[in-house]
């Protein structure tokens, strides 16, 4: 079958498909793009006739920013279980470039995305071309070099005959669980144009099989012993829980054993809120009462989790003298972390041989009583902290409760950076295991939109509503113009708080006074930006962006706009303004950053007394049996 490269690309990927459980889907079933010189007459051209003659079906959407349709691409391969993902075309040069955040954000967070950046001509006759890196150092070196790092598989494709192995190579990692992340293709500009005559088993529909692995025999009698052992078990469901599908055995096993569940940021709603269970968020941005109980855990049992700084509380959360881990994680270098004993398997199919093997195994009824008693009391907060009553303008938190109390049980809430991700995880009640989509593994400013855009487009039937503050705003509000365009419903509630209020109050902590986190004007007299608030309308931009907007004067406006933005069918954004200085019910925990260790300003010297002495529960390594 004569055709070129750009076309052998589209109708391939038009033709893979995953299978788990017995069900099947597309794994690449669209593709996002911006067309410029590099990739208009290759992969442009190809979507185009594939669109026209139906000899492919991959549906093409324009997206209005490189970075934002990775993003985009992320938010979709999460709410699929990385068994589905879209996409992504970008030009030569900086449109290839634009796409290197939205690659480390999913390498970062394990979410499978497919990029097509374009690239140099093969033939180097015209070279150096428009936006090409000269490299005195080798010819064969480009900008999207910068992606190797950044991607779990990477391949240029400088002839057409070495496409097949690029693409199998390609999906082989978009598919398998334990490797996935960003995936880079560099198509050449003038390979995408070149004609070849491909076999026709290239393009056959084929079918990648997600298996379940399960952990060896040993290691599960090995982490039966040591949880057996346990006085004081703690479970930190992570991601990798909603990945697999394992929320219902995860539900039996901790109901079965009586142990706690704490979650992750990727792992909240792994179990509800308002499971017996249940003790919320653990780390950093985790619960006093999940952090209570990680303190004085004698076996900490990880699922689907990668223990981040945040989870682990910078190497603080876990102070038993003896504490040992039971890892089960489908990548084996999540598994051993922290010594622990090592199931390298399946989430669900680990939780059910664990489970046969505790069959009769359960803690002591009164620490299960006392955990249920902690968290009962920490719900009590959490209602103080919805309804606050904070004045003249609402505390954040109020419009975290707001949303909460507004969401249906399928609904998704959106949000990545600033202070909301902290505020989230440790007051949101998340009901479903698909409700709480938090990217907090690169904590992306900007990723809130276009990520909800991906979310929406991934399952349709839900409510996807962005928690999204000036500061991230700013950065990326361009996939309004793509979701206006599409026709995808989505609520975006902007929290207008006049600068970084996330950076504001940790530079405040660290002894350096808010320096450089508020929008305002500068002070002619100190030469600070500490002037007035700008008159940056944030609600009229979004309008003329083309989304239908609600503008709230308090907090009592809310839950109306927050109903009528629901019943709305098209995209419609929420503005509302809160005071960054209300106070956040504490976590009573800590994250390392560090603090000038000389200055001259006392309150940077203070922050170094207090970050020393915290510095003193940090554990560099924290031990246990070998695997």
């Amino acid at each position: 079958m004569r055709l070129t490269v750009a076309q052998a690309v589209v109708r391939f990927l038009a033709s893979q498909w995953t299978e788990r459980d017995g069900a099947e889907q597309r794994t690449i079933p669209a593709c996002f793009g911006i067309f410029g010189h590099g990739n208009v007459a290759g992969v442009g051209q190809a979507l185009l006739e594939a669109h026209r003659t139906g000899d492919a079906d991959l549906p093409y959407y324009l997206a209005r920013n490189e970075q934002a349709m990775v993003h985009a691409a992320a938010g979709f391969a999460r709410m699929r279980n990385r068994l589905a993902t879209l996409a992504c075309t970008a030009s030569i040069g900086p449109g290839s470039t634009n796409m290197l955040t939205g690659a480390a954000l999913a390498t970062v967070n394990r979410l499978p995305v497919l990029l097509l950046p374009s690239d140099v001509f093969a033939t180097r006759a015209a070279s150096p071309v428009l936006q090409e890196l000269e490299d005195p150092r080798g010819y064969d070196v480009s900008v999207n070099d910068a992606f190797r790092p950044l991607s779990r598989f990477f391949d240029r494709v400088w002839r057409p005959e070495q496409l097949p192995s690029a693409l199998l190579g390609a999906m082989r990692v978009l598919t398998d669980p334990a490797e996935t992340g960003a995936v880079t293709i560099c198509l050449p500009q003038d390979v995408q144009a070149e004609a070849y005559d491909w076999p026709e088993e290239l393009f056959a529909r084929r079918v990648w099989h997600v298996g379940r692995p399960l952990p060896e025999a040993g290691a599960l009698t090995r982490a039966a012993e040591t949880i057996k052992g346990a006085r004081r078990p703690l479970i930190v469901a992570g991601g990798g829980v909603i990945y697999a599908e394992a929320a219902a055995q995860l539900d039996r096993f901790a109901r079965a054993t009586g142990i706690p569940v704490a979650d992750t940021q990727a792992g909240k709603g792994a179990v509800p809120w308002d499971h017996p269970n249940a003790v919320g968020g653990v780390g950093s941005t985790g619960t006093p009462v999940a952090n209570a109980i990680a303190r004085d855990a004698d076996v900490v049992i990880g699922i689907g989790t990668r223990y981040s700084d945040f989870t682990t509380a910078s190497r603080t959360a876990f102070r038993h003298p003896g504490v040992r881990f039971v890892n089960l994680n489908i990548a084996g270098f999540d598994a051993a972390k922290h010594a622990g004993v090592s199931l390298v398997g399946d989430a669900r199919a680990g939780l059910e041989a664990l489970s046969a093997a505790l069959h009769g195994h359960r803690v002591d009824e009164a620490y299960r009583a006392g955990n249920r008693e902690s968290a009962a009391a920490w719900q009590r907060t959490v209602d103080e902290a919805y309804h606050r009553g904070h004045q003249p303008l609402p505390a954040q938190t109020e419009v975290i409760g707001a949303v909460n109390e507004a969401c249906g049980e399928r609904d998704v809430v959106v949000q990545a950076a600033g202070s909301m991700p902290g505020d989230l995880q440790l007051l949101w009640r998340a009901r479903d295991p698909k409700q709480y989509h938090v990217e907090y593994g690169y904590s992306c400013m900007g990723f809130e939109i276009a990520g909800a855009l991906g979310i929406k487009l991934a399952d349709p039937s839900r409510e996807v509503f962005a928690l999204v503050g000036d500061g991230s705003y700013l950065m990326m509000a361009q996939e309004i113009v793509t979701a206006v365009a599409e026709g995808v419903k989505l609520v975006v509630v902007v929290v207008q708080n006049h600068g970084f209020a996330s950076i504001g109050a940790l530079s405040e902590a660290l002894g350096s006074q808010r320096f450089g986190t508020s929008y305002r004007y500068r002070d002619p007299e100190t030469g600070d930006l500490t002037g007035g608030t700008l008159p940056v309308d944030l609600a009229a931009n979004a309008e003329s962006l083309g989304a239908t907007v609600i503008r709230c004067r308090g907090i009592g406006d809310l839950p109306d706009a927050l109903k009528e933005a629901r019943a709305n069918v098209r995209l419609t954004v929420v503005h509302i303004e809160t005071d960054p200085l209300a106070p956040v019910p504490s976590s009573e925990s800590w994250w390392d950053v560090p603090v000038a260790a000389v200055s001259h300003l006392d309150s940077t010297r203070q922050a170094r007394a207090g970050y020393e002495a915290a510095k003193t529960a940090q554990r560099p390594y924290l031990g246990g049996d070998t695997p």
